[in-house]
């Protein structure tokens, strides 16, 4: 039963998590002459390289390990420092040279001293981790991503800077890579005890625990593509992810906060350093804050400035985030905290150091953020649809001169889509975009409509030629859809994506081109996710009741009714579930007054059923006790769908 249970654990860890599945590198293919042309036009519109952003990568580095593979209790890897120590000299064919230029500076790692009481460690994850000296111990901010990699991070900077306790915990915001590896830092123990502050922004339990809990099997495989999650690094293979190298492969982990913040300007005293907070929710998260340390006039921004523009949707598919709020914000910031802070650090990429570099740099983002909404809403208002937005609304020239402001996460025609979807939706007022067929239907009929499967591939031969790999993927993508046994039809389409994502100065437009073409090469692999048991503890019952009702198949089910008492020993919480021929409803709260059947156990017995589909007879022997009609109970079990095991995209 023991194992079972870490079973439902490691399944619903990847709803919790949003954790991708990895794929195998995958065999590049060289530049086209098509790609090579356009990457030396990109090259010719790009600012000068300067020498700030070498400057400031670099600046304050004190000490890195001299072992640059970071493994767990195991012995295997979950994380490499040097993945991109190739990325030196001119960029080659195969990589934008934007985001090869940017991901000279976004490789370096190690401890890096910011003023007398700051450092950062960055490099060793998707994250930095941001350390302060305290009266008594080391306050830490965003503790990275897995156990493993936050662990290694605090031996550097014990090692190198002395041996002290770690008195706070600050999470900037709900997102996994700035809390995960919080238990690689302190003993959840010392957290209730209050022995050691855990400070987040007000909503950030409700937020960590549930950002990706109802979408997390489709959210899970997309970010596969968004982070190319298990693709070698290499000029023709993964390139970073545009704010960090990649995401850590550790285990993830949650410790609860025992103080929260409110309202901007709310200042602490957090071992004897004042701080003073910022809050930024509903940005790029929906609980998240900034903060002032005030003796060392140092500014974290968090992660709503950073060395490049932020998605307003994710690849990987969230809630839209609110780009006009997130621009008020970075005003503030830049009025109210850029002119009495000497740096402005975040958590990702390197500081910014000086007062009118730092407020400029938080001024321009602003900016960015502004023109690309402003823009947006006044195309969307002229009748404008949110492709023909995307391709006219680009990043100003002025402003592409502040090299923070270009898409190597973010993009300007993914975001001015995510603008116009956050005010009007999906539906582009257009009636035959209302109901059109569904994909493969329609890449049939397109087909057909083409002439044929050998014309349409004749047709994208030709565009492929002349360099034009947006009309290519597009026929080719009908193409596969409809004749997805088409060999020709797919590796033609990889081919073409690849070239598109060699392309792409974006770092995940550049994984998800890559992801695609492996996938239709059948070069990917599933591998398991991390387990983690703290994140899925801190998950509502009420959360997982409603995750695994979106399972639920009345077809299956039947014309019947029934009703489970559920009394959960280990955390004295009782709720029901009812089940008809249409929905499951789950409460918590109480027991039915009358129910078919009614079991008592642990939770991780209720996951393993929910979520592990393990049959009732095999629970029983497990411990849970069953009174009632467990052939009732194993009926509703049988009508849930199994966990999602990841999907084909670029294929039917």
């Amino acid at each position: 039963m023991t194992i079972k249970a870490r079973g439902a654990i490691a399944a619903l860890a990847l709803l919790a998590a949003g954790g991708a599945a990895a794929q195998d590198a995958q065999t590049g293919t060289p530049a086209s002459g098509a790609t090579i042309s356009a990457q030396q036009r990109a090259a010719a519109t790009l600012p000068p390289d300067g020498t700030r952003d070498a400057d400031f990568s670099t600046r304050g580095f004190l000490a890195t390990l001299a072992d640059p593979v970071i493994r767990n209790a195991k012995g295997e890897p979950v994380w490499n420092l040097d993945a991109y120590a190739f990325v030196d000299g001119p960029a080659p064919a195969s990589v934008h040279p934007s985001l090869w230029r940017h991901m000279r500076y976004l490789k370096h790692h190690g401890l890096y001293q910011v003023t007398d009481n700051v450092w950062q460690v960055r490099g060793f994850d998707l994250s930095n981790m941001t350390i302060i000296r305290g009266q008594t111990g080391w306050i830490v901010i965003d503790p990275l991503t897995s156990v493993e990699t936050a662990k290694a991070a605090m031996t550097l900077v014990n090692q190198t800077l002395g041996e002290r306790p770690v008195s706070a915990v600050i999470y900037s915001h709900s997102h996994a890579d700035h809390f995960g590896g919080v238990r690689g830092v302190i003993d959840p123990a010392d957290a209730a005890s209050g022995n050691v502050a855990v400070i987040a922004p007000h909503g950030f339990m409700e937020e960590a625990t549930s950002e990706n809990i109802m979408a997390g099997g489709a959210m899970l495989r997309r970010a596969a593509y968004q982070f190319g999650t298990g693709m070698a690094p290499g000029p023709q293979g993964q390139m970073g992810s545009g704010i960090g190298m990649a995401v850590s492969g550790g285990t993830l982990s949650l410790v609860a906060p025992n103080a929260s913040i409110a309202a901007t300007g709310e200042t602490r005293v957090v071992d004897g350093v004042a701080l003073e907070f910022q809050i930024v929710s509903g940005s790029e998260a929906p609980a998240e804050f900034n903060v002032f340390i005030a003796p060392e006039k140092t500014f974290l921004a968090a992660e709503i400035a950073t060395c490049t523009m932020h998605n307003i949707l994710t690849p990987r598919g969230a809630k839209v985030r609110d780009a006009r709020a997130w621009a008020h914000y970075l005003d503030e910031a830049a009025t109210r905290y850029g002119p009495q802070s000497d740096t402005v650090i975040s958590s990702h990429c390197w500081p910014v150091f000086g007062r009118a570099e730092g407020t400029g740099w938080l001024e321009a983002q602003r900016d960015n953020y502004r023109y690309l909404h402003d823009q947006t809403v006044r195309r969307m208002n002229r009748g404008e649809t949110m492709a023909e937005i995307a391709e006219e609304v680009s990043l100003p020239e002025d402003l592409g001169q502040e090299w923070a402001t270009h898409g190597y996460y973010g993009t300007y025609s993914h975001n001015a889509k995510a603008i116009y979807q956050f005010y009007l939706g999906w539906y582009d007022a257009v009636p035959a975009n209302l109901n059109p067929h569904p994909p493969v239907e329609r890449a049939t009929k397109m087909v057909d409509a083409m002439g044929g499967a050998d014309r349409v591939l004749a047709l994208a031969r030709n565009a492929m030629a002349a360099g034009d790999y947006r009309w290519s993927s597009d026929l080719l993508q009908n193409l596969v859809f409809a004749t997805p046994d088409n060999q020709a039809a797919r590796a033609l389409l990889a081919e073409s994506y690849q070239q598109q994502g060699y392309q792409s100065e974006s770092a995940i437009w550049r994984n998800q081109f890559l992801a695609a073409a492996a996938d239709l090469r059948g070069e990917s692999a599933r591998r398991p996710a991390a387990q983690s048991t703290d994140l899925i503890a801190a998950v509502a019952t009420q959360e997982l009741l409603d995750s695994a009702a979106t399972r639920f198949a009345p077809e299956r089910f039947g014309d019947r009714k029934l009703t489970v008492g559920i009394a959960l020993t280990d955390r004295d919480e009782q709720a029901m579930i009812e089940a008809n021929g249409r929905v499951m409803i789950g409460r918590v709260g109480a027991l039915p007054q009358t129910a078919d059947v009614t079991i008592r156990g642990p939770r991780l017995m209720m996951l393993a059923l929910l979520f592990l589909k393990q049959p009732v007879a095999m629970m029983q022997a497990g411990g849970l006790q069953v009174e009632g009609d467990p052939a009732a109970l194993q009926l509703l079990i049988d009508a849930l769908d199994p966990m999602p095991q990841g999907f084909p995209i670029v294929e039917p």
